[in-house]
């Protein structure tokens, strides 16, 4: 009898424990997981990670009690989509130039603006960014960050670069009398020490990775050219690796990318003007190339260019072009679009065009995915439906492998096992 009564006991505790639990159960038409799609599969969420994740009709003989049911029929899963180059402190050039967003716009307004960006970034299915530089508002991703993180507001995860380091005299506002010093975009600093010390005050304050502008429009022709010498941007990777930070770069002409990829940079952002010397390169030394297509695609339409109407310009003929050297070339692809320039929710533009420019639906996805989690090294954190891993999932209508256009038709997200949206 006092057997039973024990027996009795350890089951109603068990129950009990199992009803503290937050199980969801997910029941889409498919999944993709990453790195592939699977029909009927479906996913258990216990608490804020992927409990299981397997062939529904075998999911659904063993459900924890109360375990919350979401029929997704018609719909496809995917983990959450990662933004891999983003300026949550910036908005759309043709609402406000870059110069006064940076001058005139006070910091808490930009920092208010940003709270409502990382709010539509997260309800537009990217529960990531890699977010590239505060553009003169200083280290207030430091604290946006941490407004997540403590749920205080709504947003995705943060990877930060805060300030960015410059070149003196290399970066912007520009236009002003040469007797007039202005507030600058990123932090200016040259040499060993000052670098040196650059880098590690940036580390210091919060950042997850250090930017560097490796070329920029400089001086009074305003042409891209190299800013930093070879053994600079050796000493800013030398500085950010010891403390397990990696370095990416702004590189858009092939010197400035070449200096990048033999100094250890892992990303290289725009690369307009790669090579197939420079693509080589890259693949060899496994450097990652993070076109932002869209950025340039807007700005062209902000200067006057009727897309789909007129002809291409210049500027988006070479995209195109050094896009489609890139995968000649096997470079690895991460999916980042410069949001900012466009509008922050709109992040899929980026996912759109890189298919336009000639990647297969599926191959985007998973640069917006696991690749880009595993690039950013938090590939053990999100970046795939998989056990163990964060519950950071996303649920649109339709099946993007067919349609890519169908990424825009959010109906869930989950971030940290959250229900963000349930639609």
């Amino acid at each position: 009898m006092k057997l039973k009564i024990l027996i009795l006991l350890i089951l109603n505790i068990y129950s009990q424990f199992l009803l503290a639990q937050n199980y969801i159960f997910l029941k889409p038409d498919r999944v993709f997981d990453g790195e592939k799609i699977i029909e009927n599969a479906g996913v258990l969420v216990k608490d804020n990670k992927i409990e299981k994740y397997g062939l529904q009709n075998i999911l659904e003989k063993n459900l924890p009690p109360n375990t919350k049911v979401i029929d997704l029929k018609g719909k496809t899963l995917l983990p959450g989509l990662i933004e891999g180059h983003s300026h949550l402190f910036l908005h759309p050039y043709n609402e406000t130039a870059w110069n006064d967003q940076v001058l005139e716009e006070s910091r808490s307004y930009r920092t208010a603006r940003a709270v409502k960006h990382a709010e539509n970034t997260l309800l537009a299915g990217f529960t990531t960014v890699r977010d590239l530089g505060t553009e003169g508002s200083e280290y207030d991703d430091v604290g946006l960050k941490k407004a997540i993180e403590d749920g205080i507001i709504l947003g995705p995860r943060m990877l930060i670069a805060t300030k960015a380091l410059i070149a003196t005299g290399s970066y912007g506002p520009k236009g002003f009398s040469a007797d007039i010093e202005v507030p600058q975009g990123a932090e200016q600093a040259d040499g060993h020490d000052n670098l040196t010390k650059a880098v590690r005050t940036q580390i210091g304050k919060g950042a997850d990775l250090i930017k560097v502008y490796a070329d920029y429009r400089w001086g009074l022709r305003a042409e891209a050219m190299p800013t930093f010498t070879l053994d600079e941007l050796k000493l800013i990777v030398e500085i950010a690796k010891s403390s397990g930070r990696p370095v990416v770069a702004h590189a858009s002409t092939p010197e400035g990318m070449r200096r990048a990829i033999l100094a250890g940079i892992e990303t290289i952002e725009h690369g307009d003007g790669g090579t197939p010397e420079i693509w080589k390169m890259m693949k060899e030394k496994d450097v990652c190339f993070c076109p932002t297509l869209a950025a340039g695609d807007a700005i062209s339409q902000y200067r006057g260019w009727k897309k789909g109407i007129d002809p291409e310009p210049e500027r988006i003929i070479a995209k195109r072009k050094s896009f489609e050297e890139a995968l000649k070339y096997g470079v690895k692809i991460c999916m980042g679009g410069d949001v900012g320039v466009y509008p922050h929710g709109d992040n899929a533009r980026e996912i759109e065009m890189m298919v336009e420019y000639g990647m297969s639906p599926l191959e985007v996805l998973k640069s917006s995915t696991s690749i880009n989690a595993k690039v950013f090294h938090i590939d053990d954190q999100v970046g795939k439906i998989q056990q163990g891993l964060l519950a950071d999932i996303i649920a649109i209508e339709g099946n993007p492998i067919q349609k890519i256009s169908d990424i825009r038709n959010i109906q869930l997200v989950i971030k940290d096992g959250k229900v963000i949206l349930e639609k």
